[in-house]
C-alpha cells in the first residue's frame, strides 16, 4: 500500500470513529493540494468543532512545516473549529495533540513520540467520552 493510500484509510478510520461516537465528521479530499487551506478531516457536534491534520508516522517523530501549521491554524480560526493534530505512530492509537505542544524548529514543529504519550489525548478524551 502505498503513502498516500495509508494516509487515507487513517483518515477514513478516524471519520468512522467520529461517527460511531455521535460525532460528525468528513474528510476533505484533496487537503494539502487546494490553493485554499483546508484541514484532512471536520468533525464536529453540537458543541465543538475540530479541523484535524492527520499523519501516520513509521518513525518516533513527527515534524510538520510551518506552512501546513499556518494553513490548519488559518483554516481553524476563519471556521471557528479547533485546531488538532491527529498523529498515529505505527503499533500505537491514534493521539491527539493541541498545536501548542508541538516544540518549534527552524523550520516548523515537531513532536516525540514520548512528549505525544505525555501531552495528546487518545480519541476518547478527545471526545470527552
Amino acid at each position: 500500500m502505498s503513502r498516500k493510500s495509508r494516509g487515507i484509510a487513517g483518515e477514513r478510520e478516524l471519520v468512522h470513529k467520529f461517527w460511531g461516537n455521535g460525532w460528525a465528521c468528513i474528510r476533505v479530499a484533496g487537503s494539502g493540494s487546494s490553493r485554499y487551506p483546508c484541514p484532512d478531516l471536520l468533525a464536529g457536534n453540537n458543541l465543538r468543532k475540530l479541523a484535524i491534520e492527520c499523519k501516520l508516522v513509521k518513525s518516533m517523530d513527527k515534524y510538520l512545516s510551518d506552512e501546513e501549521l499556518k494553513q490548519l491554524k488559518t483554516f481553524a480560526e476563519k471556521f471557528g473549529a479547533e485546531s488538532w493534530l491527529a498523529i498515529k505512530f505505527k503499533g500505537f492509537d491514534w493521539l491527539f495533540i493541541n498545536l501548542e505542544d508541538l516544540k518549534e524548529t527552524n523550520k516548523g514543529a515537531g513532536i516525540s513520540f514520548e512528549a505525544a504519550k505525555l501531552k495528546g489525548l487518545s480519541f476518547d478524551e478527545l471526545i470527552e467520552k
